[in-house]
């Protein structure tokens, strides 16, 4: 069409996606080389629990960068303005989070301009948060995907 300006395909590089980490060879357990074997316990459970109709959202850890939700929601990946994870629609920026890993632990959320945060994405995020830093310090796992003790 003339004068159309924006392009209709995007292309892009590899280097715009995390690279995806394959599973250890032979062994079918794609954490195998994670020393916490209860993180790791959960990241599979969790996992299969998300193919089986668990939200990705309420997840205590996250599969992308292997580690406990609460440790890596800052990064520019867990924001969603979509579906307004980590966004603050009033002010159209993402929201800022603060994670004190000394238990009890506390999160907030809050956006850097307005100082609120208060959306239902936004406090799945929170509770998710709660539960990784519960399940980080040896508190209950999640019923729906609770492991064995070992």
């Amino acid at each position: 069409m003339p004068g159309r300006s924006r392009p209709l395909l995007r292309v892009v590089s590899p280097e715009d996606f995390p690279e995806p980490r394959p599973a250890a060879l032979g062994s079918g357990d794609r954490y195998a080389d994670l020393p916490d074997r209860r993180l790791a316990a959960i990241l599979a459970a969790e996992d299969t629990a998300e193919e089986h109709g668990l939200s990705p959202h309420t997840r205590s850890t996250c599969y992308v960068h292997r580690c406990w939700v609460h440790q890596c929601v800052a990064e520019p990946l867990h924001v969603l303005i979509a579906t307004g994870h980590r966004w603050c629609r009033r002010c159209e920026c993402p929201v800022d989070v603060a994670v004190d890993e000394t238990p009890p632990g506390a999160v907030h959320l809050f956006c850097p301009r307005c100082g609120q945060a208060g959306s239902a994405a936004n406090r799945e995020v929170r509770q998710a948060c709660r539960t990784s830093l519960s399940a980080m310090h040896g508190g209950d796992a999640p019923t729906l995907y609770r492991i064995p003790d070992a």
